[in-house]
């Protein structure tokens, strides 16, 4: 089983691929003399959706980097290989193997990060009659609790109100009870986009080029899982607590200075623009929120980058983020089967290929595949607005995006795809869809120019399908947008269409349909 010789167990501490932090409560009361902990990689996790190689690596080098930390500060690490030839493939079913051979009187793990997971865990606890401790995960600012007295106090959930009360609670960005500022947030001065000239010179995020175990990593996946999507040539993600602070102090110094203005703009062959690239590491528990939040806080207060951009940050973490763990665990496991808006078609085959002739959707999903990397924007109102607006059945975009991004753990990427792209919870995490024509993506990017089609044409051979779609999305669900007041001016556009242009535009619509689902 890949670990020193067996010394009775005590308590037997689980660590999952995403709960890489040393000071998690699972750790609270370790004992090194009576105590050991339990890793183990296996097929299911990469296999029950098809994950990208990205995605897989990832998670399997910051597992052997923790497990060697571990064992370098003198904890026993029971480790079961993937290559094992007796690795049984499975958490719950190697978990099982561990307490039928370990005997431990305990077992301890954080509060998993997927229903599914949790359940797993739960099950092969019980079938072998021992406990399990499931403690909270203090990497996350608002407890389980504190979000359902939240829901409990609020007859409707909106992000902005939940954002407030974290400001206050936690003292972030606040003077004397009041937002600094004067303003909760700074949208209005962060929906720029680069104009003809594109972006300039930006630099680079730090890169972390593989080392040794990374190396191994990459060869055994690229062997066992070699039909599975997505390119490992240019993965260099941070892989431990160090990389990640290195990560941090790189973007505060060098990009979150410009970050709020451009944080929604695209750029052709420009995959990280001034993003941070520091969700994998808090998803991983590689870095702190706590520590993101208040080097931003810093750089703000000593005059090194403007309050937009620091509050356009902070929010990503401390609102959306935070929010998004709540929604999960307050409406799961119901909420992953939500399907509101009754979208039936098949995920396009595109979507793994990126062979479509839409510039901006090949843009962003080849880079999805080469890099396991898209910015909100591209997953919102680039591959996200596709699929709710040709009517994708939610559960497949759920897994699509499960699949493909190094940063995917479901608890953070379900509701934000089901619920804030697909509309599909009904207006749980997101007060209106975010539906748009071709003519956002054009305003925002530059994936538009030279693209065989035009975003400011409905219907016709060069007609663009995201404004062909959206047309068809506001006719198709329009009852029921009537009574969302935010819907209004979009809706009184389509007022003005008369019936031969609508026929037309549902005639291309369905035409388009048919065609993407037989792909």
């Amino acid at each position: 089983m890949n670990h020193p010789t067996s010394q009775p167990v005590r308590h037997l501490v689980l660590v999952l691929g995403d709960q890489l932090d040393p000071n998690s409560a699972a750790f609270d009361g370790f004992d090194p003399a009576s105590d050991a902990v339990w890793m183990a990689e296996v097929a299911a996790e990469a296999e029950h959706v098809w994950t990208t190689r990205p995605h897989i690596v990832i998670f399997l080098s910051a597992m052997r980097h923790f497990r060697d930390s571990l064992r370098a500060s003198g904890t026993r690490v029971h480790y079961r290989l993937l290559g094992d030839p007796h690795n049984r493939g499975s958490l719950g079913a190697e978990l099982r193997r561990a307490v039928d051979e370990l005997r431990p009187g305990k077992l301890i793990v954080v509060e998993p990060g997927e229903w599914r997971v949790r359940h797993m865990l739960l099950n092969a606890a019980n079938e072998r009659g021992v406990a399990l401790d499931l403690r909270p995960d203090r990497h996350f600012l608002c407890s389980r609790q504190q979000f359902t007295e939240h829901v409990q106090g609020h007859k409707h959930l909106v992000m902005g109100t939940f954002y407030r009360e974290m400001r206050r609670r936690t003292g972030v960005l606040m003077d004397q009870g009041r937002p600094v500022g004067d303003k909760w947030n700074f949208d209005a001065q962060n929906r720029r986009s680069f104009g003809r000239q594109g972006p300039g010179q930006i630099p680079p995020p730090r890169a972390f080029p593989p080392d040794q175990v990374t190396r191994r990593v990459i060869a055994l996946v690229n062997d066992r899982f070699a039909d599975h999507p997505g390119g490992v040539e240019h993965f260099d993600w941070p892989v431990t607590p160090a990389q990640a602070q290195v990560a941090l102090e790189d973007f505060v110094e060098h990009r979150l200075p410009a970050f709020g203005p451009h944080e929604d703009a695209m750029w052709t062959g420009h995959p990280y623009l001034y993003h941070s690239r520091l969700s994998s590491s808090l998803n991983l528990k590689l870095l702190d929120p706590r520590r993101a939040i208040r080097m931003a806080e810093e750089a703000y207060q000593a005059g090194h980058a403007p309050l937009n951009s620091v509050e356009g940050f902070i929010r990503q973490i401390l609102g959306w983020r935070e929010f998004v763990h709540g929604v999960y665990w307050h409406y799961m496991p119901k909420y992953a089967e939500r399907n509101e808006l009754g979208a039936d078609l098949s995920l396009p085959g595109f979507y793994w290929t990126a062979e479509t002739d839409m510039h901006c959707m090949r843009e962003c999903i080849q880079q999805t595949l080469d890099y396991g990397f898209a910015h909100h924007i591209q997953r919102l109102m680039v591959t996200g607005l596709f699929a709710l607006l040709a009517g994708v059945r939610p559960a497949q975009v759920h897994e699509w995006y499960l699949a493909v991004y190094v940063d995917a753990v479901e608890w953070v990427e379900l509701p934000n795809t089901l619920g804030m792209s697909q509309f599909a919870d009904g207006g749980i995490m997101a007060t209106k869809p975010y539906c748009a024509s071709g003519n956002y993506i054009r305003r925002m990017s530059n994936y538009c120019r030279g693209c065989r089609y035009d975003p400011s044409l409905r219907v016709g051979a060069d007609a663009c399908p995201f404004t062909t779609l959206y047309w068809d999305f506001l006719m198709r669900h329009e009852e029921r947008l009537r009574r969302n007041r935010r819907m209004g001016l979009q809706l009184r556009n389509l007022d003005r269409l008369d019936e031969d242009e609508r026929r037309a535009i549902r005639r291309q619509a369905a035409q388009l349909r048919e065609a993407l689902a037989g792909t």
